[in-house]
């Protein structure tokens, strides 16, 4: 376990799917309805669970293999993500925990979603929420590489004890372990992590332990 206490909270930081939002039904009906296209079956659990934590790259050449990976990205631009969004259920106490921590520490996002994050937020209000996003098209090694918190580390001048990063998948926990950066694993229990948080009001909880240092102005 990393050392939580050496330095004072400046940074909070979230994944998108599965902490920020249930993107379930949102991203089964989205890679299905490429397959469908494709003549291909839908998603098994096993392929549902990887797409669920990494790149749509990845993925769609995880789906369909490299021979169908071209057509699968045509597809993609065709039908787009967008239709989708709708289905993406933000997380309950998501609101009430950025309200009572956005004035006290940065707020930031770490995903290996694409160019799909800035209309997520806009359609589901939290666009003005983070002031820092990074997504797989920012970095040149999306997780599990460190390089996200990184960048978000770098971006504010922080050391890695300054900042904690909230996550539900071993890509999260990968890259959290390689940044040295307290995890807080988000509804999973399996991971290994600092904390453990089936729910917003936990991670509230588990926040409120930490000496938090205050937003400095960039």
């Amino acid at each position: 376990m990393r050392d939580t206490t050496a330095s004072a909270i400046r940074i909070v930081t979230f994944d998108c799917d599965g902490v920020l939002f249930d993107t379930d039904d949102a991203n089964r009906a989205y890679y299905n309805r490429i397959l469908l296209n494709m003549g291909l079956p839908e998603m098994t659990d096993t392929q549902f669970n990887y797409v669920q934590m990494h790149t749509v790259h990845d993925s769609l050449a995880f789906l369909c293999g490299e021979a169908g990976l071209s057509r699968a990205q045509e597809l993609r631009k065709e039908l787009g993500y967008g239709p989708f969004i709708r289905h993406m259920k933000k997380a309950p106490g998501l609101d009430d925990l950025l309200d009572r921590f956005c004035n006290r520490v940065h707020t930031a996002i770490a995903t290996n979603r694409s160019n799909t994050m800035n209309r997520v937020l806009a359609e589901h209000g939290l666009a003005d929420r983070f002031e820092m996003v990074v997504t797989a098209l920012d970095v040149m090694r999306p997780k599990p590489a460190p390089e996200q918190l990184l960048k978000i580390l770098d971006h504010f001048g922080a050391v890695p004890a300054e900042m904690v990063y909230i996550g539900d998948s071993e890509l999260d926990e990968r890259a959290a372990a390689l940044a040295q950066v307290p995890f807080i694993a988000y509804n999973n229990p399996a991971l290994k992590a600092d904390f453990y948080a089936p729910d917003m009001r936990t991670v509230g909880t588990i926040l409120d332990r930490f000496s938090l240092a205050g937003r400095i102005r960039q």
